[in-house]
C-alpha cells in the first residue's frame, strides 16, 4: 500500500543487493520486471482475502445465526490476529526465511485456509481462519517489503512502484465481493468461499512462477542459507517453522472462539473470547513496546527521531483504521439492513471503497508528483491529517441519510457510495504514503520488524472496531431480519459520533506536524 510524494530513500535490507549494487535486475514498463509479478501475487492474495472478508458477517449473521455481538466479535478477533501475525513474520523472514520463502509458506497456508472454508462444519470453520491468520502473518509484511528492495538506493521510481503495487491490492478487492460475493448470494455461500481459495492458489502459482524466472535477483533470499539448513533435534531450522505454524493453529482457532460448540469426543465446550484480549494488551503490546524502546535507545539520534516518528504516524493509522475496519461488519450489516440496494448485494458493498481506490491512485500518484514539483507538497503529518478528516466526512454522510430514509427505514445506496468515497480518498492520503515512510524512516535492520508493527496497528484498529461495531448491534437472535427505522437511527447514531471523533484526531496531527516534520529530517 504506497504512494508517496517526494523522492525516497530505498530500504536495503540484509536480504537485498548490497548498496551501490543495482538490485532492479530486468525492468518491464519501467520498473523492475519483479514488481509485476509482485503486482499480480498480491491482486489474488487479496482478491482470496477481500473475497472472503466480504462474506464472513454476512454468513456468520444469515447463516450460522450467530447474534450481531457474537458475529462482530469473531470478526474483530479474526482482524486482529490476522494483523497481529506479520510481527512475527517479519522478524522470522529478517532473521531466518528470508522473504521468498515466507511468502511462499504464507500463501500456501492460506490457500488451505480459504477452501478449507467452503466445508460446513464448526472445527473447519474456525480452523480455516486460523490457518488464514497464520499464513497472512508471513506473506503480508515481507511481499510489502520485496517491493521496496526491488530499487536502488534513491531510485525516484520507488513511489511509483508502490502506486502500481497498491493498485494490484485493490484490483483484487474491487473485484473479490463482486465475484465472491455474487456466488455466495446465488449459489452458496461456500461457493463464494471456493472462489477465494481459487484466487490464493492463483497468487501463488504467480509468485513462484517470479522466483523460478530470476527476477527479483538476489533480493528476499535466506540471511544464511547454512543457519536455515542447520538441524535442531534432527530437524533443520526451516522445517521447524513451518512444524511450529501447523501447530500454533488450535491455538488461533481457540482464540477466535466466543461460544459454545459441540466437539465430537469432547462434548459441549465453552470458551470467552476475552482471551484476546489478555493476548493483545498484556502480552502483545507491552513486548512490542520493550523491543521498540530498546531499538530507540540502540540506533543514532536521527534513526531515533525518526522512528518516533513511525511510532507517531502508527498511532494515527490506527485511529483511521479503526473507524475505516466498520466497513467489513458494521457498514455491511447497515448495507443489508437499511439501505436500498439496487445493483448491488450487501456483501457487494465491499467492492465500493477499492473501486474508488482503482480509479483515485494514479491520479493522486500524479498530483503527489506535480505538486511535488512545484514545491507545494504537503508533508506526510498534513496528508494524515486531511486524510483522517476525509474520513470523518465520510461517516458524518452515512449520519445524514436518514434524514432521507424511505418508510421503512432504507436510505439510497448513494449515500453508501458517497460516503465510501470520502473514505477512500482519505485512505489514499494515510495508507500508501504511510507504508512508504515506513520503509524510508525505519533503520535498515529492523525494516521488515517495524513493517509488521506497521501491520500490528491494524490489528489493535479491528479490536477497537470490533468494540464500536457492538455499539450498533441491533440483533439479539441472528436472525438477519432486522431492519426498518430502529436500527437505522442505532447506525447512524453511531457513525456520527465517529464522524466528530475523527475531526478531533485530525486537528490533532496538525498540531504536531511542526515537530514530526523537523525529526523526519529531510524525508518529506
Amino acid at each position: 500500500m504506497s504512494l508517496t510524494e517526494h523522492t525516497a530513500t530505498d530500504v536495503i535490507t540484509e536480504h537485498s543487493a548490497p548498496i551501490g549494487a543495482d538490485p532492479t535486475g530486468p525492468e518491464m514498463f519501467g520498473h523492475p520486471k519483479g514488481l509485476f509479478y509482485l503486482f499480480f501475487a498480491e491482486l489474488w492474495e487479496r482478491f482470496s482475502f477481500y473475497g472472503m472478508r466480504a462474506l464472513l458477517v454476512l454468513y456468520m449473521v444469515n447463516e450460522l445465526l450467530y447474534s450481531d455481538n457474537v458475529a462482530i466479535g469473531i470478526y474483530a478477533a479474526y482482524g486482529a490476529l490476522v494483523y497481529a501475525t506479520p510481527v512475527l513474520g517479519g522478524m522470522i523472514a529478517d532473521k531466518l526465511l528470508g522473504y521468498r520463502k515466507a511468502i511462499m509458506l504464507g500463501a500456501v497456508l492460506m490457500a488451505l485456509g480459504h477452501f478449507a472454508l467452503a466445508i460446513e462444519h464448526p472445527i473447519f470453520f474456525y480452523g480455516a481462519l486460523a490457518l488464514i491468520i497464520v499464513g497472512n502473518g508471513f506473506f503480508k509484511p515481507n511481499i510489502s517489503t520485496l517491493v521496496g528492495s526491488l530499487y536502488k538506493q534513491g531510485d525516484k521510481r520507488r513511489d511509483a512502484g508502490f502506486t502500481i503495487f497498491y493498485m494490484g491490492i485493490n484490483i483484487g478487492a474491487m473485484l473479490a465481493p463482486l465475484i465472491c460475493g455474487y456466488l455466495g448470494h446465488e449459489y452458496g455461500w461456500h461457493y463464494g468461499f471456493g472462489a477465494a481459495g481459487i484466487g490464493m492458489l492463483i497468487g501463488l502459482i504467480m509468485f513462484w512462477n517470479g522466483t523460478r524466472s530470476g527476477v527479483f535477483g538476489q533480493n528476499g533470499l535466506p540471511p544464511s542459507q547454512e543457519v536455515l539448513n542447520e538441524k535442531v533435534a534432527g530437524v533443520t531450522r526451516g522445517a521447524w517453522v513451518s512444524i511450529l505454524s501447523v501447530v500454533s493453529l488450535p491455538i488461533f482457532a481457540i482464540l477466535l472462539f466466543n461460544g459454545t460448540m459441540d466437539i465430537p469426543g469432547l462434548g459441549q465446550v465453552s470458551l470467552d473470547g476475552s482471551l484476546i484480549d489478555i493476548i493483545m494488551y498484556y502480552i502483545l503490546l507491552p513486548v512490542i513496546a520493550i523491543v521498540l524502546f530498546y531499538n530507540l535507545v540502540k540506533v543514532d539520534k536521527v534513526e531515533r527521531e525518526r522512528l518516533i516518528v513511525v511510532i507517531l504516524l502508527t498511532f494515527f493509522i490506527t485511529v483511521f483504521w479503526s473507524f475505516f475496519e466498520q466497513a467489513g461488519s458494521s457498514l455491511t450489516l447497515f448495507a443489508e439492513r437499511n439501505v436500498n440496494l439496487t445493483f448491488l448485494n450487501a456483501a457487494q458493498t465491499n467492492s465500493i471503497n477499492p473501486f474508488f481506490i482503482v480509479l483515485f491512485a494514479l491520479p493522486f500518484s500524479a498530483m503527489w508528483l506535480f505538486f511535488s514539483k512545484m514545491r507545494m507538497n504537503p508533508f506526510t503529518p498534513v496528508k494524515f491529517a486531511l486524510g483522517i478528516a476525509q474520513l470523518g466526512l465520510g461517516f458524518m454522510i452515512f449520519a445524514w441519510s436518514a434524514n432521507y430514509a424511505d418508510a421503512d427505514g432504507r436510505v439510497s445506496i448513494w449515500f453508501l457510495i458517497l460516503g465510501y468515497m470520502f473514505i477512500t480518498t482519505g485512505e489514499l492520503f494515510v495508507s500508501p504514503v504511510g507504508l512508504s515512510k515506513v520503509t524510508e524512516l525505519s533503520p535498515v535492520k529492523i525494516v521488515s520488524f517495524i513493517m509488521g508493527i506497521w501491520f500490528l496497528s491494524s490489528s489493535f484498529a479491528h479490536h477497537i472496531a470490533g468494540i464500536i461495531a457492538k455499539l450498533t448491534s441491533v440483533s439479539g437472535s441472528g436472525d438477519g431480519e432486522v431492519g426498518g427505522m430502529d436500527s437505522l437511527l442505532v447506525y447512524t447514531s453511531v457513525f456520527e459520533q465517529i464522524g466528530y471523533v475523527a475531526f478531533g484526531f485530525a486537528l490533532l496531527a496538525l498540531l504536531l506536524t511542526p515537530i514530526m516534520r523537523k525529526w523526519m529530517h529531510g524525508i518529506h
